[in-house]
């Protein structure tokens, strides 16, 4: 039997009528998203003369991936995989206290990988990370093995 799959969509993660991906797609339990940055806030930020850092783009980041899960249905235990990339590999500690403070009191922290590219889609974006989450699971709760 073929899993049902619906397109999720979030108010507070923009998707433009001309895009050729989805930001996030429900298949049975399920949520797979594309890359999320720190777009549009990191620009604003940066016309502002006051640029986002590793840190601040992390849990904006984060964010939009929360609210897309729970569009979905779900909350941020169910996220179980992240992959980020990162344009400077240096802001690596500063990513990771973002995740630490996000996910803070999880039993476990969702898989990872992480890695340094040549750039983003624009100059003042520093982090993008695609993430997994199931709807049937629960990381905040999550048992040693």
């Amino acid at each position: 039997m073929k899993a049902p799959v619906q397109r999720v969509r979030a108010q507070t993660v923009s998707e433009l009528p001309s895009a050729t991906w989805s930001n996030a797609l429900l298949i049975g339990n399920d949520v797979l998203m594309s890359g999320m940055t720190g777009h549009p806030a990191t620009r604003q930020a940066a016309e502002n003369g006051t640029p986002l850092g590793a840190y601040e783009q992390t849990l904006v980041v984060l964010g939009k991936i929360r609210d897309l899960v729970e569009a979905a249905g779900g909350h941020i235990g169910n996220l179980y995989r992240l992959t980020v990339y990162l344009t400077h590999i240096a802001d690596k500690n500063e990513v990771g206290r973002a995740r630490r403070d996000f996910f803070e009191g999880f039993a476990c922290y969702p898989t990872s990988t992480l890695v340094e590219v040549k750039g983003l889609v624009f100059p003042e974006l520093r982090v993008e990370i695609e993430a997994s989450a199931r709807l049937d699971i629960d990381l905040r709760t999550a048992l040693e093995k």
